[in-house]
């Protein structure tokens, strides 16, 4: 071998050893990451995805809604408590009509309280009958309103728009509170004039425990009227309709059929009244007025002139249902002339009941009716009929006082000196009710017992149909006009349970509460 090759061969065997020593430690080096990555990851815990359904790892918790509107998904950061509407979360809102506070976890949760429509208590007046029922829609009942009553606040009755007006002005619209607290007959759902009743939804009132005592005082020969009149003459209608609708439910017998096999005279007719819905039996008593020949023009004039809109368009469809008729086409086959009108225009329930006023257009009207009567020869019938029959209650009395200024005397005055016959009669009633409501009414009562027999029919009816409306004003009305009371009156005219039943009607419940 030749030099230059044995040195040549020398230093490649150099370069050769340090190369392997370099990559030697470059493997140890990966060797000993590796295991350490192993180690690592053996040491630490695994995420334990169970606790996510979605297989997701678990997320930052969100602060704030960061979601744009979205709902923060941890309560108490960014939204303090509040939901994404801005609302308290402890704070349900309640149920239509529910008054407030939490929602109850399911339907009839709460004693006392309503669930579905239709239920409450399991049984039939049971506590409290909130959960009954609403009487006959044919009822003036609010609501239950009536509607009505209504509602009559089902339950409180306070907060229900439930009369007629107030006994000092009389005006009409809604009173909170105070004065008479019940009126159950709304105008079946609409606010209609308020006053002070004597008969108010008993507290407590269990429908079941009602219809076991009528059940017992029917008992065996005979029948307890005391205990009648004790339950029918101091519950409410839509009371009374829930009082009926138990007992069928209990003994499986009908609480009508019951009765009239039980009673008798006057006292029948009065309790067989209180059991019908109130529109129901304005349209019997209208019925039976026209039936037959002849025509009682008085009970026509006294319903048609005393009611609300509303309640004269429920009588209308109640008409209807009993008798296939239509009460206007009756009414017309029935009356005539300007009397016929009047009483076409009352039945088309279409009185202003806005109870704005207008001084202006009061005195215009005043002056519209005295060109049309006292101031020319014969009257213009229809100027008068278009003005009362059309204007509400507070613009009327307006109108009257601008007559009075106008002519010098009043309005009731011109009306019996320019008309006669049933249509004076039908234009002095809508005067009356406009003035004075209870005065108007306890005249029809001190008229249905003066002199020689009683007019029963006429007295229960008045004592029926105002109870739950302003009997309180209507009794105190009559002390003065008369000097003396309403219930002396009645014992001197009536006698036995009848007597019983009706003064029960009269002086209320207030003072069994």
């Amino acid at each position: 071998m030749s030099l230059r090759k044995f040195v040549m061969s020398g230093i490649q065997d150099v370069l050769d050893n340090k190369l392997g020593s370099l990559s030697g430690n470059n493997k140890q080096q990966n060797n000993g990451q590796q295991n350490n990555s192993s180690s690592s990851s053996l040491n630490q815990p695994q995420q334990d995805y169970n606790m996510n359904p979605g297989g997701y790892p678990n997320q930052q918790q969100s602060y704030g809604n960061a979601g744009y509107g979205q709902p923060s998904q941890q309560p108490g950061y960014g939204n303090a408590g509040y939901d994404s509407y801005g609302q308290p979360q402890h704070q349900q809102q309640p149920y239509p009509g529910g008054g407030g506070g939490q929602q109850p976890p399911y339907p009839g949760a709460y004693p006392n309280q309503g669930g579905y429509p239709g239920q409450g208590a399991p049984y039939p007046g049971g506590g409290g009958g909130a959960g009954y029922p609403q009487p006959p829609q044919y009822g003036f009942s609010g609501g239950q309103q009536p509607g009505g009553y209504p509602p009559q606040p089902q339950h409180s009755h306070s907060n229900q728009q439930p009369s007629y007006p107030s006994q000092q002005s009389y005006q009409q619209g809604p009173q909170m509170g105070g004065g008479g607290g019940f009126f159950p007959n709304q105008g079946y759902g609409q606010p209609v004039m308020i006053g002070n009743p004597s008969v108010f939804p008993v507290p407590g009132f269990n429908a079941n425990n009602d219809a076991e005592v009528l059940r017992k005082a029917m008992k065996g020969l005979g029948c307890n009227n005391s205990k009648v009149i004790s339950v029918l003459c101091q519950r409410t209608n839509g009371q009374r309709q829930e009082i009926s609708k138990a007992f069928k439910v209990m003994y499986g017998k009908d609480l009508i059929k019951e009765l009239k096999g039980e009673l008798h005279g006057d006292f029948e007719d009065l309790i067989l009244a209180l059991m019908d819905a109130p529109a129901i039996y304005d349209a019997k008593q209208l019925y039976k007025a026209m039936d037959g020949l002849g025509t009682k023009e008085s009970v026509l004039i006294e319903i048609m002139t005393s009611r609300t809109n509303a309640q004269i368009q429920q009588v209308r469809d109640a008409y209807k249902m009993l008798y296939k008729k239509d009460l206007e086409r009756d009414l017309i086959g029935e009356t005539s002339g300007h009397f016929k009108r009047l009483l076409v225009s009352l039945c088309a329930g279409g009185r202003d009941e806005s109870n704005q006023t207008d001084a202006l257009r009061a005195n215009q009207d005043a002056r519209r009716l005295y060109q049309a009567g006292e101031k020319r020869l014969g009257t213009d019938e229809s100027t008068f009929n278009a003005i009362l029959a059309s204007q509400n209650f507070n613009q009327l009395r307006m109108v009257f006082e601008e007559y009075q200024k106008v002519s010098n005397h009043s309005i009731e005055k011109a009306i019996e000196a320019e008309f006669s016959g049933d249509v004076r009669d039908g234009l002095l009633a809508v005067i009356a009710v406009v003035r004075n409501r209870p005065a108007y009414f306890a005249k029809l009562l001190h008229d249905s017992m003066k002199g020689l027999g009683t007019r029963d029919n006429d007295l229960i009816r008045l004592c029926v149909t105002r109870a739950e409306y302003d009997m309180a004003d209507i009794r105190n009305m009559f002390q003065q006009l008369y000097r003396t009371s309403l219930e002396n009156m009645i014992k001197g005219d009536c006698s036995g349970a009848y007597k019983e039943g009706l003064i029960a009607l009269v002086n209320g419940n207030r003072g069994s509460m």
